[in-house]
């Protein structure tokens, strides 16, 4: 097992950072989640892990020990990319062994590990099978068997989900889920897809533009966005101005482009500053009933209605804003009507000092 310290870790590609001095604590056992839009460094940093690319600054420790001048096949880590890259003229108990081969292992282990590993990802019987007789999932598997077949210490996975079908890649999360926390092997995950980071991570990075902006357990991230640039990213699609009027202990008020706002925490803004503050939609509750004299109720008028089976979204126009409220219900609103909405003031939350909104 491993615990992997980043220290100022960075990497140029003609004079421009794709990585910019990170640094990061990865515990042993652990789910770490690199989440980020396309080119933000994600890819670039697991690389550097794995020693496929030289960092151009910093350090990366193993259990304190730097590995910077450690070749990749020497570091005990195994990879699996988003494309599975199995031989398509080895079966799956060649491909799976294929490491345990490069070693010089001899074959009575291999064939040994091969089984042990291809057990542990429910494989068994599939040794004389090809990749193209494999469905996706079985191939994931194979990819998941090979690089755990050679004892690693760290397991890399760069996009594994990518190329799967929604149902499949629902599965293969709660298997992988599934399999780390029996193996307790440190992982670092990469994905671009927000509920993925959510379900799998014991902590996320959010990554922009080769830095990590934020470094959290999910469900922090999820409710306490550090920036409207990361509420943004994570689906907080209602990010609203306003000025604040007073601050209490664990109680603000707010004057918002929908009313009087309060909102539960405790702020260091003086009376009179902008802000802006997000409340998610999953967070508001919608009602035909206008009539309500609770503390954040506002009434407004449905402008978009989108059906998605068991929820509907509805948009709705308040003045110049537009709030969208995620609904978990079969009863569907039509357009054009006024209705009120409510939520807790407990679940709003404003941005610090100093966050620019995008």
């Amino acid at each position: 097992m491993a615990d992997v310290k980043l220290i100022s870790l960075s990497k140029k590609f003609g004079g421009i950072y794709a990585v910019d001095h990170i640094n990061m604590d990865i515990p042993d056992g652990k789910i770490i989640v690199f989440l980020g839009p396309s080119g933000c460094g994600k890819t670039t940093t697991l690389k550097m892990i794995a020693g496929l690319n030289t960092p151009t600054e910093g350090d990366i420790l193993f259990n304190g020990r730097s590995i910077i001048n450690i070749p990749a096949e020497k570091r005990n880590i195994g990879m699996v990319f988003q494309r599975y890259l199995l031989f398509p003229h080895m079966n799956v108990a060649q491909n799976v062994g294929f490491g345990l081969k490069v070693r010089n292992t001899d074959p009575i282990k291999i064939k040994e590990k091969v089984e042990e590993a291809l057990k542990i990802v429910h494989l068994s019987g599939f040794e004389r099978k090809f990749s193209t007789q494999l469905s996706g999932g079985e191939q994931q598997r194979v990819a998941i068997a090979r690089a755990l077949v050679i004892n690693t210490s760290l397991l890399l996975m760069d996009e594994p989900l990518a190329n799967l079908d929604t149902k499949l890649r629902t599965e293969m999360r709660s298997f992988i889920l599934s399999l780390q926390r029996r193996l307790k092997i440190t992982t670092i995950f990469v994905t671009h897809d927000q509920s993925e980071a959510i379900t799998l991570a014991d902590k996320i990075a959010i990554m922009f533009n080769g830095k990590i902006i934020q470094f959290d357990e999910p469900k922090t991230l999820f409710n306490h966005p550090i920036s409207p640039e990361v509420a943004d990213f994570l689906g907080a699609t209602n990010i609203l101005k306003g000025i604040v009027k007073s601050c209490q202990k664990n109680k603000c008020l707010i004057e918002s482009e929908l009313g009087e706002t309060e909102v539960g925490q405790s702020i260091d803004f003086e009376n009179g500053r902008e802000v802006f503050f997000t409340i998610r939609p999953e967070h508001i509750n919608i009602n035909s009933d206008k009539e309500s004299k609770a503390k954040n109720t506002y009434v407004g008028k449905i402008k978009e209605v989108v059906y998605e089976g068991g929820s509907v979204r509805y948009y709705l126009n308040f003045g110049k804003s537009i709030v969208q409220v995620y609904d978990r219900s079969n009863k569907v609103l039509s357009r054009e009507k006024y209705v009120s909405i409510y939520f807790d003031p407990e679940k709003v939350w404003i941005f610090p000092k100093n966050r620019k909104i995008m």
